[in-house]
């Protein structure tokens, strides 16, 4: 059964109401570092991003360090935002919904969310192979609350470049080797 190491992003440049595909600042591009240093025990692995610059550029230090292309996987991406709203009002949407359940969010802002996470998942099980995929915070809590049976849209307040490893049975279902450090991280 496949090991997969979900890592979130290194810290961005700017916000959810800023940028909607900001790079990584200093900081950012020392946490890829570190992360790729964490990582490189593992061995030569398969490398999964989403398709967004912070995780793009996160993934790099380590596929140089192993020689390997990074595959970009769209269905890993950031949850999306609710249609209709601007940089501006997605913030105070995304801050809210973290606050409830997938069940409030698909009840209130559609099934598009259910498709979300449903199809973030249903990419993770098709990887066969051990790999390390490079994501965002509400996804990889996707996988957490899947593996748990836990509901709420925030189980972890994963850290930047925090490494969550699970197990996949490759039917859907995953199970919990490790979850990666927390932290108070600004959601912008």
């Amino acid at each position: 059964m496949p090991k997969l190491h979900l890592v979130r992003h290194g810290r961005a440049a700017a916000g959810w109401n800023v940028d909607p595909d900001p790079a990584l600042d200093d900081l950012g591009r020392h946490q890829s570092r570190e992360v790729a240093d964490k990582l490189d025990s593992l061995g030569r692995l398969a490398l999964f991003t989403s398709p967004l610059r912070r995780c793009r550029e996160t993934s790099q230090p380590l596929a140089a360090r192993w020689g390997v292309e990074v595959v970009v996987e769209p269905r890993v991406a950031e949850i999306p935002s609710p249609e209709g709203y601007t940089l501006e009002t997605r913030i105070d949407w995304l801050r809210s919904a973290m606050a409830g359940t997938w069940s409030q969010v698909i009840a209130s802002d559609g099934p598009r969310y259910a498709a979300f996470r449903d199809d973030l998942l249903a990419s993770l099980a098709e990887i066969d192979t051990d790999a390390v995929v490079f994501s965002h915070f509400i996804a990889i809590n996707v996988v957490i609350g899947a593996a748990t049976g836990d509901d709420r849209m925030v189980i972890a307040s994963l850290d930047n470049c925090s490494v969550t490893t699970v197990t996949s049975d490759r039917r859907g279902g995953f199970s919990i080797d490790h979850i990666g450090n927390e932290a108070d991280t600004l959601i912008r």
